[in-house]
């Protein structure tokens, strides 16, 4: 942990990133959209995360992925990864991949420099949102002609139990970003979101949404009712029918602070193993901050912070 941000080595771990434009003005239009979408992929893929669900908004963008335990790729996949990020060279980046490539099968000091700081970003999803946002704000101030800052600050991320129902409900909360805004009726009809995406046919954000199924692909009509709040379809049955989305009876059409404030999601289970090590962190470095787990819906818990009391005791809040 650093900073407060819960970041897990050596097995995988899934994480609700989002960040916010500069005072959350509305400065992200189709076109920005349509690029912001593109480098996400691509990032993703140098990155060796994967991508599960994401929503793109004119003020802020989420991105749920799923971040490898070990990536190690070989020199051969690095340099596949850094073709792709850096198909030529650049002012930011003035080596070339064949370049890349010709120095790390030569051996020797400068190889053995290049790949621990190539390594050292991949499977990290700190370096994933650096990337990311770094690579926007050039595009941006370059196409807009302008300069500064596009993002406001420090993504935030939450931590998200992989093996739970928890999962689902995450992804589930990003993409109906566009519904809980007014802007579709129906999450499909939106097209920077994986679920809209995936709901086209293409195959990047397909698998996205299978890999919420854990042992087996969960089915688009599958996750269509979990959007709606009415929970898995047997069997992969049939789809219900669209355009059924009830903000009154679907709790993840209200805004839910601990879906991007908080620190973990997961099974109470889950998330009070971690704050353990929350609360000896924050005890050993004197923090004003106490950890607590709070019932959040539907047996998912998350959890978050409070100001130090007297007795910094974790609680548990039935809501």
């Amino acid at each position: 942990m650093r900073g407060g941000r819960i970041k897990i080595r050596g097995v995988d771990a899934v994480y609700h990133c989002m960040s916010r434009t500069v005072n959350g003005e509305r400065s992200l239009g189709v076109r920005h959209r349509e690029v912001l979408q593109r480098m996400l992929l691509k990032v993703a893929e140098f990155s060796g995360v994967r991508v599960i669900t994401y929503c793109l908004m004119e003020n802020h963008f989420h991105v749920l992925v799923r971040v490898p335990g070990v990536d190690r790729p070989s020199d051969k996949e690095l340099v596949r990864r850094f073709r792709l990020l850096y198909p030529k060279p650049g002012f930011y980046q003035p080596m070339s991949a064949d370049r890349l490539e010709l120095v790390l099968s030569k051996g020797g000091a400068e190889a053995e420099s290049l790949r621990r700081v190539l390594l050292a970003r991949m499977g990290d999803v700190s370096e994933f949102m650096k990337t990311l946002k770094q690579r926007f704000s050039i595009w941006f101030n370059q196409f807009e002609k302008r300069f500064g800052p596009v993002w406001s600050d420090r993504f935030k991320s939450v931590l998200v139990e992989g093996g739970h129902s928890s999962l689902k409900t995450v992804a589930a909360y990003i993409d109906l970003n566009p519904v809980r805004a007014g802007i579709v009726r129906d999450p499909g009809e939106y097209a920077f979101s994986g679920f809209g995406k995936a709901s086209t046919g293409r195959q990047f954000e397909l698998e996205g949404i299978r890999s919420l199924g854990g042992g087996r692909a969960l089915q688009i009509s599958e996750y269509r009712n979990i959007l709606r709040g009415k929970g898995e379809l047997s069997g992969g049955g049939r789809d219900s029918g669209v355009g059924d989305f009830d903000r009154d009876s679907n709790e993840l059409l209200k805004r839910n602070r601990y879906f991007t404030n908080g620190k973990i999601l997961g099974s109470e289970g889950f998330v009070r193993d971690l704050l353990e090590g929350m609360l000896v962190f924050h005890e050993a470095t004197r923090r004003r901050r106490c950890p607590m787990s709070v019932g959040v819906a539907g047996g998912v818990f998350a959890g978050t912070s409070v100001r130090r009391r007297k007795t910094c005791q974790r609680e548990v809040e039935k809501v």
